[in-house]
């Protein structure tokens, strides 16, 4: 018999994977570093009025789509970023190519020998990010000799183009943006490997459970807004497109699964703490029990050097209790490397998280008095679990 004070765990409705490849795919194929995200917005909302999915844009693009609830009050977010790591012409070189600043946290490493699209006044044009010295034949031993860094790269453009004069001639000026190609595999064991995978496998994830939703018979018990973000890799994240009926954001992004990381490529990755410190107590737990009710595999993990969209929302004052679901990723922000399984197990988790009961009622409320306010645990296991450790007569959790 169900007990009325314990929430309702919601259910695991079954992702289509077809269409979820589809959707990454799909986005993969536009070009999208921070500040050059408006094909993927329009992109993506195609793909939402295809679901029936209603949305609105800010000024800037991010977006905000709506599946109404039972109820207005207390609504739920999940949010994840269209834009990636890119780069920017920083100078136009007497050679004839071009030098070039980062988009984003990443290293040069990963950059040489990256193809790439240059964004002009006139038209895109195709190049290559090279390093300083990068024919043996010429240099010699200096080709590994030369050291990592965004000062050792410059790209070669792939139209005639030997001097400042011919590059200006091109329409390429200073603070073009450089889109880095993703070269995307689709295995048959269910690897993918591309770049940016960070994060537009977290945005196909959020629209195969939307599509899984849109198909249920349930409606959610509170209205679900599904956030999709503009400039997460620069920092800005989600700080100005929450509203504030939402009680709780779960982020959908990439886990780091490296050396001394708990992250995998299979199942989910509940992040419990990043650089901006830990996650919300009673938000975060609440995941990992309904990973646990719906067998759904699952670890946790604790980032040390990543941010998410959820930070930018709380360092800008937003009073909502935030969490963050992972998919584990290989290489992050470079050639990365994820499986399906993954992909589709958050997925899978965001259908029986959205489809839950809230666990905190009072939550539908900004602001309200101590009852129903939650507690943390204080005592041992051992006396938690005595009659002693039980709430005095008459006070309400």
């Amino acid at each position: 018999m169900n007990r009325p004070d314990v929430p309702r765990a919601g259910a695991r409705l079954e992702i289509d994977i077809d269409y979820l490849r589809e959707q990454l795919e799909g986005l993969l194929a536009v070009p999208s570093p921070t500040g050059y995200t408006d094909n993927a917005v329009r992109h993506l909302c195609g793909e939402l009025d295809k679901l029936g999915v209603g949305y609105d844009l800010t000024r800037r693009g991010a977006v905000r789509a709506h599946l109404r609830g039972q109820s207005a009050n207390g609504a739920r977010a999940v949010v994840g970023h269209l834009d990636t790591l890119g780069a920017q012409v920083k100078a136009l070189k007497p050679n004839g190519r071009l030098e070039l600043v980062p988009i984003g946290s990443w290293s040069a490493r990963f950059a040489e020998g990256a193809r790439t699209i240059i964004f002009s006044e006139k038209g895109a044009y195709r190049g290559t990010i090279l390093p300083l010295r990068a024919s043996g034949h010429t240099f010699g031993d200096e080709v590994d000799t030369l050291p990592v860094g965004w000062e050792h790269v410059e790209l070669r453009v792939d139209a005639y183009a030997s001097s400042v004069d011919d590059l200006t001639h091109l329409g390429i000026d200073v603070g073009d943006i450089v889109a880095i190609d993703p070269q995307p595999e689709f295995l048959d064991n269910g690897f993918i490997v591309s770049r940016h995978l960070d994060n537009k496998a977290g945005c196909a994830i959020m629209m195969a459970a939307l599509k899984a939703l849109k198909e249920g018979a349930e409606a959610p018990p509170v209205d679900i807004y599904w956030l999709f973000t503009i400039a997460e890799e620069v920092g800005h994240g989600a700080a100005s497109i929450l509203l504030p009926d939402i009680a709780e954001m779960v982020a959908v992004d990439n886990g780091t699964s490296a050396p001394g990381q708990n992250s995998s490529e299979f199942g989910v990755t509940i992040a419990m703490a990043d650089m901006t410190g830990p996650f919300d107590f009673h938000l975060t737990r609440r995941l990992v029990e309904l990973c646990d009710a719906h067998d759904i595999r699952r670890r946790k993990d604790v980032f040390r050097h990543y941010r998410s969209d959820s930070a930018s929302a709380v360092e800008a004052g937003a009073d909502v209790r935030t969490a963050l679901i992972t998919f584990g990723v290989d290489a992050s922000h470079g050639y990365e490397r994820i499986h399906m399984h993954a992909l589709r197990s958050c997925s899978e988790l965001l259908t029986v998280f959205t489809l839950s009961d809230m666990e905190l009622k009072r939550d539908a409320r900004p602001i309200s008095g101590l009852a129903g306010f939650p507690r943390q645990p204080t005592l041992p296991a051992v006396q938690a679990l005595s009659p002693d450790s039980r709430p005095p007569e008459g006070e309400t959790d």
